[in-house]
């Protein structure tokens, strides 16, 4: 799944006033609590390579919210390489409350205007503010066209999180100061989709907030003074924070922080969860815990699921061979079960980068150069290669190929630890057109089918392949189906507008764009 592409990250950090100053902060104190910001975004770089940015909020300078940020990796953008650079940015940018963002473009241009957290200046120190967000609108076309109705308003960027930035300024304009809690209560209203956000404003007041569905996952944590959030669980285990002290932040929930006290407040009612079930299959980290479910645990049911389905005869010469990483923990539980070895028959070389950055053609050539297939491993195997999901299907081309001439495999029979990819996502994964995905032109009824699963085979050039059904997915999180966003999987979205997206989307009769951007022009 190399070649796909996950949303952005969030991380936030905040040393509370008074009492003692918590033993997991910087040797220069408290008031230096935003150094951890990068530490903690390269523990989450898995969910976003494009750009990385910080905003820090510090009372004892003029300028009170200071933003850095660029195009570039975590260690790129913060300069990480050199001691003397990387101080004098976490100099010019200390203080005690910080938030953090990495993101991908699902939407917008690969530039140094898209990356996070936006910034909005203003002369009242509760209107100027500074927000990082990880998700995607369903409607953003529609809240596009209402703000470009008045012929006075203009949006700079063609993505939804400038919406966002009007949507919360319009909120705060005038003198009524609504509550954190108020604000949110509107948004979440209006908006359709996955939004979770991270906002710092000049008078040192942090929310962190989690949209009504849950779609894309948010953790914090406090220990002693020192409060801390992310996207993920790992980037606050990694700071030291015990494992008992992180949470997941409950959908319609939001993380207030006012300098002195920290508290969850509920800001919409959440009935019913859709949490992206795509977060454990591959995008997390497989060291994180989301919603109190290990990513880990989850990839091994999927494993173990593959293995009670499987068919291929086993014999001394049959190996199960992992994509690198994600897939190695389904590898190697799938192995255990069949009692055969699982075995690293393709090598990932880490200085390539991920795939996903480029277009197409380049996504070919650097997947040709990522894995290396060990001939001493391959030679005469039959082989069951496991990876998490196809979608389009290029590096699991060039990985087959690959396999065979310079592996000189036998046979490969894939496996895939996920059901077919056959509707677009509209919450933050970059798939969202129906043509583009491989599974959707042999599934046009949506069922998979033992002919279906050969026809795929045959395309890709392996002698077998086998995806798993939808309900191993809910099983192997251990989730019901119910609480799981699996539009990608089912074509059932969980919210309006989302399914009307998938109704644009499949009326198109080819590719004109994604389809959140075809609905901006239609």
């Amino acid at each position: 799944m190399s070649d796909l592409k996950h949303e952005c990250g969030l991380t936030a950090i905040y040393h509370l006033q008074g009492g003692t100053p918590s033993p997991l902060c910087p040797p220069a104190g408290p008031n230096e609590a935003s150094r951890l910001i990068p530490r903690m975004l390269l523990d989450i770089q898995n969910r976003g390579q494009l750009s990385a940015g910080m905003t820090v909020w510090n009372p004892d300078r003029s300028q009170l919210l200071a933003t850095h940020k660029e195009v570039g990796s975590v260690s790129e953008v913060f300069r990480m390489s050199h001691r003397g650079k990387f101080e004098s940015l976490m100099e010019q940018h200390c203080g005690p409350a910080a938030i953090g963002h990495v993101r991908y473009a699902t939407c917008g241009a690969e530039d140094r205007g898209y990356a996070q957290p936006l910034e909005r200046p203003h002369i009242q120190k509760r209107k100027w503010f500074a927000f990082g967000f990880n998700g995607q609108l369903a409607n953003y076309p529609e809240l596009r066209e209402e703000i470009l109705a008045d012929d006075d308003n203009h949006l700079a960027r063609e993505n939804d999180t400038e919406v966002i930035l009007h949507a919360i300024g319009r909120e705060l304009a005038g003198d009524a100061a609504p509550t954190p809690t108020e604000v949110l209560a509107t948004l979440a209203r209006r908006f359709d989709g996955a939004w979770n956000l991270a906002l710092l404003d000049a008078c040192g007041q942090m929310i962190i907030a989690r949209d009504p569905l849950g779609i894309r996952p948010l953790e914090y944590a406090q220990h002693g003074q020192l409060v801390a959030a992310a996207s993920e669980s790992v980037a606050l285990l990694n700071l030291g924070f015990p494992p008992e002290s992180i949470r997941s932040l409950e959908p319609g929930t939001a993380l207030i922080i006012d300098g002195k006290t920290a508290r969850v407040e509920r800001f919409a009612e959440a009935p019913r969860r859709a949490h992206c079930f795509f977060e454990w299959i591959y995008f997390a980290n497989v060291a994180s815990t989301m919603d109190e479910r290990s990513v880990y645990l989850s990839r091994k049911r999927l494993g173990e699921e593959l293995a009670r389905l499987e068919t291929v005869p086993i014999d001394e010469d049959t190996v199960v061979v992992p994509v690198p990483d994600t897939s190695k923990a389904a590898a190697d539980a799938m192995a255990y079960r069949l009692a055969i070895p699982s075995v690293e028959g393709l090598i990932r070389n880490r200085y390539t980068g991920r795939t996903f950055i480029d277009g197409a053609a380049s996504r070919r050539q650097k997947a040709e150069s990522k894995y290396t297939p060990l001939r001493e491993v391959l030679e005469g195997k039959r082989v069951i290669l496991v990876e998490d999901s196809i979608v389009r299907s290029t590096t699991m081309r060039v990985l087959l190929g690959r396999m065979r001439t310079l592996g000189r495999a036998r046979e490969i029979h894939v496996r895939i630890a996920c059901p077919p990819i056959i509707a677009p996502c509209f919450y933050g994964i970059d798939m969202s057109t129906i043509d583009e995905l491989f599974a959707s032109r042999f599934l046009p009824d949506g069922r998979l089918t033992e002919e279906a699963q050969a026809e795929m085979a045959a395309s890709l050039g392996a002698e077998s392949l086998r995806y798993l059904p939808v309900e191993s997915v809910a099983r192997s999180i251990d989730l019901p189906e119910a609480a799981l966003c699996q539009a990608c999987i089912t074509g059932r979205y969980p919210t309006p507008a989302g399914e009307r997206l998938y109704q644009l989307a499949a009326s198109q009769s080819e590719t004109v764009g994604r389809t959140y951007e075809t609905a901006t022009r239609g």
